[in-house]
């Protein structure tokens, strides 16, 4: 496994910027790359077969993943940046065991050697109703990993035992020592007019679980609930918001895209 250093820059909208010794390598996901300096080469491929490229795809990820490695003789750096509004989340798998859950479609970038595998949820209740579905994504390894996360982060410790209960899509990751599980929220009215959800998502401790404010989905959300407001403004509003709306659209797109 390779060991790399690195530097996130930014606040709301972040960069990773990893410095890689002569020979060392970065996967990524294909399309995460912002820059590169000299020296460094990128080859893509399925990461492992074509079973492997066909596992990201179930998770949301691309059915390829590019490996960036510097061929040259001295140190070099490569930034990669987040997709949509938030932080980047550095893990070092080796604090938890080797291995790590985390969201579908929320893997930027990790060492080279970093496995991204398929995990279902053991709960037929979870798979139905909880926000990330059946699959979640494993990384495996010993190295460093980083993922996506939308508006602010927080990291909760969970002790033996203890729960916690999570709005599906506001999970960005946790420990596999951790229980998931989806459970009803109770009362006619809660479920009806709470606005919340019918379904949350219970995480049993012990272990480390992170939680984003802002998941892409409800970003999304809010965006096509404005575009449905301005069209319902007059005409001179619509011709002056024309190109908000187109901007706004395009937007729209793309983080539906990344949600399919």
């Amino acid at each position: 496994m390779d060991v790399i250093d690195y530097e996130i820059h930014g606040n709301d909208m972040q960069l990773v910027e990893i410095e890689l010794d002569p020979n060392e390598g970065v996967r990524a996901e294909a399309g995460a790359m912002t820059y590169m300096e000299d020296d460094i080469e990128l080859q893509t491929n399925t990461g492992g077969g074509m079973f492997s490229g066909f596992k990201r795809m179930l998770t949301g990820e691309g059915f390829f993943i590019t490996t960036f490695k510097n061929n040259g003789g001295r140190k070099r750096k490569v930034g990669f940046s987040a997709p949509y509004p938030g932080q980047i989340i550095p893990l070092d798998l080796s604090k938890y065991g080797d291995e790590f859950i985390c969201q579908k479609d929320s893997f930027l970038c990790a060492a080279n050697g970093i496995d991204i595998d398929v995990v279902f949820t053991k709960r037929l209740g979870a798979g139905f109703f909880g926000g990330e579905g059946f699959m979640l994504q494993r990384l495996h390894g010993n190295g460093m990993a980083f993922v996506n996360a939308g508006g602010s982060v927080i990291k909760k410790t969970l002790g033996a035992g203890e729960s916690l209960r999570i709005d599906t899509g506001c999970i960005v990751g946790f420990e596999s020592s951790v229980e998931y599980d989806i459970r009803f929220v109770g009362g006619f009215k809660n479920a009806l007019f709470g606005k919340e959800g019918m379904f949350l998502a219970t995480l049993t401790g012990p272990g480390d679980v992170y939680i984003q404010s802002l998941p892409v989905s409800k970003l999304a959300e809010r965006l096509y609930a404005n575009l449905g407001t301005r069209g319902e403004q007059g005409s001179s509003a619509k011709g002056s918001s024309g190109m908000g709306a187109v901007v706004a659209g395009g937007i729209l797109g793309g983080l539906l895209g990344r949600e399919d």
